[in-house]
């Protein structure tokens, strides 16, 4: 068996032709999406995520709003470049990128994001709304990740309702969150999250119909991980240095062999990465729809 993949870029750039429109409906009424991002340090990771975002921001029609931050700054330094973005009325929603450098305050940066702008949909009141919010009435903006790997499952047409779920990685970025996505009423999946201290990892995620792979560990999951013709979503990330080119590369959560076990892949790169950045997108428009139906 050979996995069909499920190509994360292409259905991006769907969503993002989507969207264009959306953005174009609001130019025409005056009012110009922009997404504003926060970096602070020289992660070549964020570095590039970053870059690529504005890239996405470009195609679509939406203002790119960038502040960069040196690795030495301080928390009030941070704190003061969240407050200005909060209140420039250029950017409709705006991003932390993260991992910050070591020293600085993650819950408090992302705390000061005024949750109407919270285009990661990280902001401690947009998490508890997600908690709360059984069937996403609210319309608050998701966490990007995990809206993405719903939103590619869901186009694909692969059946969640009732469907088990093993998702390795408990983080509050990907795992927990998506946790809550998937057990929402109307998508009403079974989820097992499961984490360093889960035991018998490999036979629990062996019933799974849909593993997802979010723990940041090296070709963690192996074929016998998985269940012939399962449904496998390869999130986490590890960076390492190409012996041959000198470069940094990007290795996913499983490992390659599950291709010949696995009904569907969502490849890592490819997969995931195009439809967190599509989300952030989508988060950002969605913000400014929101400002223009308050402001009328």
């Amino acid at each position: 068996m050979t996995a069909t993949l499920l190509d994360g870029k292409a259905t991006a750039n769907t969503i993002k032709r989507e969207l264009a429109a959306r953005v174009a409906a609001l130019r025409a009424r005056g009012i110009v999406p922009g997404l504003g991002t926060l970096l602070v340090g020289n992660d070549p990771g964020s570095e590039i995520y970053v870059a690529a975002k504005h890239r996405d921001c470009a195609e679509i029609g939406v203002e790119s709003i960038r502040i960069d931050l040196p690795a030495t700054a301080s928390q009030e330094q941070v704190n003061d470049a969240i407050r200005e973005l909060n209140s420039d009325p250029r950017v409709s929603g705006f991003i932390v990128q993260l991992p910050l450098p070591a020293g600085l305050d993650v819950v408090q940066a992302l705390s000061l994001i005024d949750p109407a702008k919270d285009a990661d949909g990280l902001h401690p009141m947009n998490l508890g709304t997600l908690v709360l919010d059984s069937t996403g009435e609210l319309g608050t903006p998701q966490p990007c990740t995990p809206a993405g790997i719903v939103e590619l499952l869901t186009r694909y047409d692969i059946k969640l309702e009732g469907a088990a779920v093993c998702i390795i990685g408990a983080g509050p970025t990907v795992g927990r969150p998506l946790a809550l996505l998937l057990t929402r009423r109307g998508v009403d999946a079974s989820v097992a999250l499961l984490h360093s201290k889960s035991l018998n990892v490999p036979s629990r995620a062996r019933k799974a119909d849909i593993i997802v792979a979010a723990a940041g560990s090296a070709h963690l999951v192996k074929a016998d991980w998985v269940k012939p013709g399962a449904v496998v979503v390869d999130v986490g990330i590890t960076r390492e240095i190409d012996p041959v080119t000198g470069k940094s590369r990007q290795i996913g959560d499983v490992d390659p062999a599950v291709a010949d076990v696995a009904g569907w892949l969502a490849p890592n790169p490819g997969g995931i990465g195009p439809m967190t950045r599509a989300m952030l997108l989508t988060n950002v428009v969605r913000c400014a729809e929101r400002h223009q139906t308050t402001s009328q």
